[in-house]
């Protein structure tokens, strides 16, 4: 397992749950987000080696409360930055990172009534954050 320091753990968890927090903020409602957090833990713990280990272990990261904007200004390069950390360090991890984000918010997304544009065009930013670097 790749050994990261403390800041890039906290890059690719603060990313992963940031993604999840912006699409189930994308549609809000009380109802939907109790069975949408059920549904990105699922997906978080079905993750595996290094991925499960950074998603699953630790404090919960913290999240801005300001505005939806904020949430989306600091998250969307947390992803890209994850990219980048598990590129340089542990490239055999990234698409496992990748399809546990990516899975976690489409699980977030029909967790409720389906996916609606707005949650959608999240998706799109999250998976536009997550492609590789041009």
């Amino acid at each position: 397992m790749a050994e990261l320091t403390d800041d890039e753990r906290s890059t690719l968890k603060t990313g992963a749950f940031g993604a999840v927090y912006l699409v189930s903020n994308a549609d809000p409602g009380i109802f939907s987000m109790v069975r949408e957090s059920f549904a990105a833990s699922d997906a978080f713990a079905g993750a595996s080696g290094l991925v499960k280990d950074v998603l699953t272990s630790g404090e919960l990261p913290k999240l801005p409360r300001d505005t939806p904007a904020a949430v989306e200004g600091l998250v969307l390069p947390l992803l890209r930055r994850s990219v980048a950390v598990l590129t340089a360090k542990s490239p055999h991890d990234l698409d496992e990172y990748r399809s546990t984000v990516l899975g976690a918010v489409d699980r977030v997304a029909r967790a409720a009534s389906g996916v609606d544009p707005a949650e959608q065009k999240m998706i799109d930013k999250i998976t536009q954050a997550l492609a590789d670097p041009s």
